[in-house]
């Protein structure tokens, strides 16, 4: 009897643990799903190297924002590396697009190898940017097949 009792708790145990394994499995793949289902081919990745106010301005935020709200692609992430970062820290007009760009959806990230470098990490935070080491990211993005714009 007490054998009966050990196996049917640990089958009921057992089954508890794989649904609730199965259950978060689930959620991890429809939270990724969204984006993943996007084929490489209408997903941009904006790559924004320039330290140039100008270029900024009339070319990287404007086309980004454009195409976010004009949906000429599925999806669309901002990279700020190098003096771009340095630039948008200084430039409040600057910090304000961003800011449209992202309550528009376009997903921002910083490089923080280069944020650290000019001591901006926070900075760029503070302006609602994901700070991360990129470059393993951005290998992703390319091999992934996604459209790259080097600005």
């Amino acid at each position: 009897m007490k054998i009966r009792t050990f196996l049917l708790t640990a089958l009921a145990a057992g089954l508890l643990f794989f649904t609730q394994a199965g259950l978060a499995q689930s959620a991890d793949l429809s939270s990724s799903t969204a984006t993943s289902e996007i084929p490489a081919s209408e997903k941009l990745v904006v790559l924004w190297t320039s330290g140039d106010r100008d270029v900024a301005l009339k070319m990287v935020f404007m086309y980004t924002y454009n195409a976010q709200i004009n949906k000429w692609w599925d999806d669309i992430t901002l990279v700020v590396w190098g003096p771009s970062a340095k630039l948008l820290t200084e430039d409040a007009e600057l910090q304000e697009y961003l800011g449209k760009i992202i309550k528009a959806g376009v997903t921002v990230r910083a490089c923080k190898g280069c944020a650290d470098q000019y001591g901006i990490s926070d900075k760029l935070e503070e302006l609602g940017i994901t700070v991360l080491y990129i470059g393993k990211e951005l290998t992703d993005y390319m091999k992934e097949g996604r459209k790259m714009l080097t600005i």
